[in-house]
């Protein structure tokens, strides 16, 4: 018990029983840089689910049940009635892409919604266009737009954001507001001194250091005017010292990276169950076909290590081969993506598994997961951007690591380590929930 309280009392920053949280009155804005596949989905998904088209498929914060109490009273409502989320009716949507397409063309362009249901909200996806991007093709060399800022310096493009964000919140007339990153892969960025602090990044910005990305600097910018922020790519974004500081003066919840939906959703969901039953493994191979712009953009080398580098870190994490070296010591996990256009957004995942019992016998598992990414990816924008608001109506600032289980490298305190294991991030979220609400935290040790 007094583990899972100084979690909570640390990941939901140092907030302490009872928790005063703000009603989520009057309307949210949910900002989302890069208006493609993922967004537009999760857009139009929201706009047929008020319509009665669909259910919330995917989204704990709409369709989970939360078990309050001791098992013996039966009490488990849904995490909506549960705690004060904003209401889907309560949504408004805005964002930036290189494109200047409607949401109704892109989600068109994109073909993950058939026509037959966009058609019927084609007169509220139209009124919805992108902002003007800040963008530079050196960290996305698959890809080029026209509709991009002009700016000097990348401070000015902040500065720009900085303007956007307030025009969307007073046309749109929103009381509050949440960005999720939905945009592309970058070119790989590791950490550096530009990154270490505020002030170097600040500086960073004013003279156009090339260790700063445009998802940087949309980070920035949305933490400078109080937004909530989740990085749902694998680039360095929010992640960085800089950022963290920055969340951390001004009151701002943070969380990244990089969307856990496909592959790396059955891997978590696996090896937590090999490393239970203290299963062996020789080896994990992975490759990837898909064909939506994701794909495209990872057919960059460049671009691609960073997803690498995102997907290769789950395994090791979860079966701490340090603790268990005659299982997981000499693990060869290898990580692949093909950009193949005729599967579109279509993704196909193939794992083999080579894995050893009883007496080091060989055994394998074949997995094939033909999936759809942004279908899977909405669900996780729909829910970040609503527990990210409530934890800034709570209080909340930094690091926000309970919502860890949507990510695939999720973002934790300095000197820890991630957690990712889907099912022990799944209480992580839960306790928390109930910590907020002055509940007992669930350990399964009651009755």
């Amino acid at each position: 018990m007094l583990r899972w309280v100084y979690y909570l009392l640390n990941h939901m920053n140092n907030l302490k029983k009872p928790v005063e949280i703000k009603p989520p009155a009057g309307k949210l804005g949910v900002l989302l840089p890069g208006m493609g596949a993922v967004a537009t989905t999760f857009i139009a998904g929201v706009l047929g689910i008020k319509k009665g088209l669909g259910l919330p498929i995917g989204s704990l914060s709409q369709m989970a049940t939360i078990r309050i109490g001791k098992r013996s009273l039966s009490n488990f409502p849904k995490i909506s009635d549960y705690v004060p989320l904003a209401k889907i009716d309560q949504l408004a949507f805005g964002g930036w892409d290189i494109f200047d397409d409607s949401c109704y063309k892109a989600a068109l362009k994109a073909g993950v919604l058939d026509q037959t249901m966009l058609s019927q909200l084609k007169v509220e996806l139209e009124q919805i266009r992108p902002m003007k991007a800040v963008f530079d093709r050196n960290y996305v060399k698959k890809l080029d737009g026209t509709h991009v800022k002009k700016i000097k310096t990348k401070m000015d493009g902040a500065k720009m954001l900085m303007e956007d964000i307030d025009k969307f919140k007073d046309e749109m007339k929103v009381d509050r507001l949440v960005a999720v990153w939905c945009g592309s892969t970058e070119i790989y960025i590791p950490p550096g001194k530009v990154h270490a602090s505020l002030e170097n990044f600040e500086k960073g910005l004013r003279n156009n250091d090339p260790e700063i990305s445009p998802s940087m600097i949309y980070a920035y910018a949305c933490i400078k005017k109080g937004v909530p922020y989740c990085n749902g790519a694998p680039n360095l974004g929010v992640e960085s010292n800089a950022l963290v500081e920055l969340a951390n003066e001004s009151g701002v919840p943070i969380s990244g990276k990089d969307f856990k939906t496909g592959q790396t959703l059955m891997k978590t969901i696996l090896a937590p169950g090999l490393k239970a039953r203290m299963l062996g493994l020789d080896g994990w191979y992975s490759t990837n076909i898909l064909g939506n712009r994701d794909g495209e953009v990872l057919d960059d080398s460049e671009s691609f290590k960073t997803k690498e580098v995102s997907k290769l870190s789950v395994l090791e994490t979860i079966l701490q081969k340090d603790q268990y070296p005659d299982l997981y010591q000499n693990i060869c996990h290898k990580v692949s993506i093909h950009y193949y256009p005729p599967r579109g957004d279509n993704k196909e995942g193939w794992d083999n598994i080579d894995l050893f019992g009883w007496m080091g016998y060989p055994m394998q598992i074949k997995l094939n997961f033909l999936c759809r990414d942004s279908i899977l990816a909405a669900p996780l924008v729909l829910d970040l951007a609503l527990f990210s608001d409530l934890a800034k109506r709570a209080g909340g600032k930094g690091i926000q690591e309970w919502l860890s289980f949507y990510y695939k490298s999720p973002m934790c305190e300095r000197g820890n380590f991630p957690e990712h294991d889907l099912f022990i991030q799944q209480m992580k979220l839960k306790n928390t929930l109930r910590f907020v609400m002055g509940d007992e935290e669930i350990t399964h040790h009651e009755q």
